[in-house]
């Protein structure tokens, strides 16, 4: 499978993609919203010319699911740092994201920094956004009074201006005691860990409250202190400043395959992921200890943590790989928010990698079981599926969706107005017009034929159609088949009798999902004509 053919199986979720040349080298690092569409759009026409020279090297391209688009734009962040890829470096090498630190003194102070010092401050983050962690911080500022000074506190007989406006207690001078300050700092600091309901409630009250006195400046301000507090309590899974070792294992199993997925978190950042596939795995407990035995050795030692959501007897394992490996190692049940998070992302790459294996297979079986159900010449590797959609007569339009491989090509969708009825309802003649400018095209410019051509309706749709390409001379070179809604029944040409397969067949179903696409994709372009129409 190419890597454009790969894309195709990509989930529509957040994650970072990792592009490799022949060697297996990264050659680009890059973050998405949504992964298929992103990593798509690489492979499209009227590329830039640094792009195409990316593309001409790319051999494969592999992935991780993350939880949130904010934690993918970290951890692509990190997977630069580690692998320096060819046409990364230019721009991103040594980017670094701001952390929120509270010093370790008797007074601390609440700052932004893109700098960890090891001197037992704590440090929150980091944060992809700049902007909303100086917003939050300017929350601290206004609810919290905490000192600003710079340095260490040093002992004054006057306090500064900020005292004097409400915005500090002054501790220079002795105004507050440790005791006390501390509770706005563990304030603070339950805030940034994901404890902010009383803060949050607060703030909005405060809000409506400004809002319903028409003091709306003010509102929008609380407003954007909410936003802030989400952004800087969003779970951050892919980076910590925990310095252990740790892996994380998950697994998911469906008819038969299975899937194991790691993570690996070295020096408190996510920086990478394995997935291995087996088949006919009975015992996952059983499995799970063989799998560490193999996954684990002298050229991949434990680390000092492994921890995994699969209750297994951890001491015969960790004796096995002390003796094996010759270092310790703990085999651990996740309890933290935070193992637990990395846990659960495990298993979701678990998952999407099963999701990939089913829909593969189940397209490449259906497409065997139409090849031999119809005594096709090959598997029909491009289908295209026509459907008609209309208006009481107006705004007619056919649409034609292609599929290859036994999924979704979506560039080489197509629409057509259809112009021939002049208000009439013929779905025949739709059906007409729309396949015969569709295979002209074709056929005038030399271009490939599809192997199967799927008509939404029954007999009478699929002659016409037939007539069409007898007219162009491609009867011959293309297979032509129609699926009736009402029974599933399926027709060929001049055959009275349709051919019913039983309900969840696989040949069944790719014709099932290129009609519903075709459906979908016609209804979609009527209604926009009807809007333009009606200028709703």
């Amino acid at each position: 499978m190419t890597p454009k053919e790969a894309v195709r199986t990509f989930p529509h979720r957040p994650g970072v993609y990792l592009m490799k040349n022949d060697e297996g080298t990264v050659i680009y690092v890059g973050k998405a919203k949504d992964l298929r569409k992103r990593v798509s759009s690489y492979f499209l026409s009227g590329r830039d010319v640094k792009t195409s020279a990316l593309v001409k090297h790319i051999a494969s391209i592999d992935f991780i699911v993350t939880i949130s688009e904010g934690d993918a734009l970290l951890l692509e962040n990190n997977l630069i740092k580690k692998y320096m890829p060819k046409y990364n470096i230019s721009l991103k090498d040594g980017k670094s994201y701001p952390l929120i630190r509270v010093t370790n003194e008797p007074f601390p102070k609440v700052f932004k920094t893109r700098n960890r010092i090891s001197d037992g401050s704590l440090y929150f983050g980091p944060y992809p956004s700049a902007g909303l962690v100086d917003i939050y911080l300017q929350m601290v500022k206004e609810l919290f009074p905490l000192r600003r000074c710079t340095g260490k506190l040093k002992k004054r007989n006057y306090p500064c201006l900020y005292s004097h406006i409400g915005l500090c207690k002054a501790p220079c001078v002795g105004k507050i005691t440790e005791k006390e300050y501390a509770v706005y700092v563990d304030r603070v600091k339950e805030i940034l860990i994901g404890d902010a309901d009383s803060t949050a409630g607060f703030l909005k009250s405060r809000m409506e409250e400004a809002s319903r006195n028409w003091e709306f400046e003010t509102a929008a301000r609380y407003r954007n202190f909410l936003t802030s507090i989400a952004a800087v309590t969003e779970n951050r899974e892919v980076m910590d400043y925990d310095p252990t070792a740790r892996d994380y294992f998950a697994c998911a199993s469906e008819n038969g395959a299975t899937v194991f997925c790691v993570l690996q978190i070295r020096d408190g950042k996510l920086s990478g992921k394995e997935l291995f596939r087996f088949r006919h795995i009975v015992d996952e407990e059983e499995a799970l200890g063989q799998f560490f035995l193999q996954f684990y050795g002298e050229t991949r030692l434990p680390p000092a943590e492994i921890y995994t959501g699969i209750t297994v007897d951890t001491l015969p394992v960790t004796e096995a790989l002390a003796e094996k490996c010759g270092c310790k190692t703990r085999m651990l049940s996740p309890s933290t928010d935070r193992d637990i998070r990395l846990t659960k992302m495990a298993k979701q790459n678990c998952l999407v990698d099963l999701d990939r294996q089913r829909s593969g297979e189940a397209a490449a079986e259906g497409l065997k079981a139409l090849k031999e159900i119809f005594a096709l010449p090959k598997e029909p590797q491009r289908i295209e599926g026509f459907d008609i959609a209309h208006l009481h007569g107006k705004y007619t339009t056919a649409s034609l969706v292609s599929f290859l491989d036994g999924r979704p090509d979506k560039k080489n969708y197509r629409h057509f107005n259809i112009k021939t009825l002049h208000g009439k309802i013929d779905d025949f003649e739709s059906m007409r017009e729309a396949t015969a400018r569709r295979y002209m095209d074709l056929v005038n410019n030399n271009l490939p034929l599809p192997d199967l051509i799927l008509i939404d309706g029954g007999l009478g749709q699929i002659n016409a159609v037939y007539e069409i390409l007898q007219s162009l001379g491609i009867e011959n070179r293309v297979a032509l088949l129609s699926l009736a809604k009402r029974d599933e029944e399926i027709y060929r040409p001049h055959c009275s009798r349709p051919v019913c397969l039983p309900k969840g067949d696989p040949a069944l179903r790719v014709l099932q999902n290129v009609r519903d696409e075709a459906h979908r994709f016609a209804t979609s372009f009527n209604q926009e004509l009807r809007r333009k129409g009606t200028g709703l």
